[in-house]
């Protein structure tokens, strides 16, 4: 057997499984999210299994990106786990079955406590199904095992659908850089966010003049290895900004280029940031300018440093 093209196979079929329950999704997500989204409470996923692993990972993801979360395995919950829920908190519940006597086993104690039920099932009219007010569909046609027993492609379109959840209510809270951060202090990307711009920046700022010569300019923007160079008047006041993709443009532009000059070509005015501003204040202007660097400015307007979207998110060195 090839098993290259035997692992293709099973990629195909898992992902056109995915993009048919895409299709089934409906208005209960909407009513799912802002049920979620307005509770008092916390988010109690359940599970038990290969699904209960699954939900784990749903609850983990939640609970960092600003949806209380916690993870009950649904066997220890009926032997005193259930402590951990109270009548505020949501429930959800998850069984591809439905049928799981563990998963239940818990619907009456969790009624009993009078928390709000959701089901994530892959049997929409299973006993489960039956006894929750809402209900995340994941049904799937058949699993990628070609026995048709190891739970393949039923936990990948659990895990999928808990992606899109998290993602949903990520929004829904307008969850931001700075808020990731916070529940991420132990991570280099948490550290680098809740920094200020000041402890980032590069402070050998790139400097040509309006009459410096195009050859310069190239040598100034290679040896400082920015991508750019602010430009400065005889006065020593920086005006503007010369990127690489200004070069690119200027030599496309114009055929005599070793007689062009900064002022010929430059970015009149810059993007800037004041250097006690954090990080995430730095990144969200990045994003919104669609630009890689800011020019950084101290109480008086005076250009002090660059900061890189490399200094905010080094991917080499990120752990999480």
């Amino acid at each position: 057997m090839n098993f290259t093209e035997r692992s293709k196979e099973i990629f195909h079929q898992e992902i056109t499984e995915l993009q048919k329950l895409a299709d089934k999704i409906g208005p209960e997500m909407n009513e799912v999210v802002e049920l979620i989204y307005s509770s008092k409470g916390k988010l109690v996923i359940m599970g038990v299994g290969k699904t209960g692993i699954i939900g784990h990972k749903i609850s983990s993801s939640l609970a960092s990106t600003g949806t209380p979360s916690i993870f009950v395995n649904a066997s220890e919950a009926m032997h005193g786990d259930l402590g951990m829920v109270n009548k505020d908190d949501i429930v959800l519940l998850i069984s591809n079955s439905g049928s799981s006597s563990e998963i239940l086993n818990v619907v009456a104690p969790l009624k009993k406590i009078g928390c709000s039920l959701i089901a994530m099932t892959g049997n929409i009219k299973s006993a489960l199904a039956k006894e929750v007010s809402l209900i995340l569909n994941v049904s799937v046609s058949k699993e990628a095992c070609p026995l048709g027993l190891a739970p393949t492609t039923s936990t990948t379109a659990t895990l999928v659908m808990g992606d899109a959840l998290t993602i949903c209510l990520m929004e829904r809270r307008g969850f931001k850089a700075e808020n990731y951060a916070l529940y991420h202090p132990g991570g280099a990307l948490g550290r680098r966010l809740i920094s200020q711009v000041k402890d980032e920046m590069f402070t050998d700022v790139p400097k040509v003049y309006e009459t410096t010569p195009f050859r310069d300019i190239i040598y100034e923007v290679s040896k400082k290895r920015l991508g750019m160079t602010m430009v400065y008047d005889s006065n020593e006041q920086a005006i503007g900004i010369i990127t690489d993709g200004d070069i690119r443009r200027a030599i496309q532009r114009f055929d005599e280029i070793k007689q062009l000059t900064a002022a010929n070509f430059m970015t009149h005015g810059f993007k800037k940031i004041a250097q006690e501003e954090l990080l995430t204040e730095a990144l969200e202007m990045m994003d919104l300018n669609k630009i890689t660097t800011l020019t950084v400015i101290d109480n008086a307007d005076k250009v002090v440093g660059i900061l890189s979207i490399h200094n905010i998110i080094d991917f080499r060195n990120l752990t999480h």
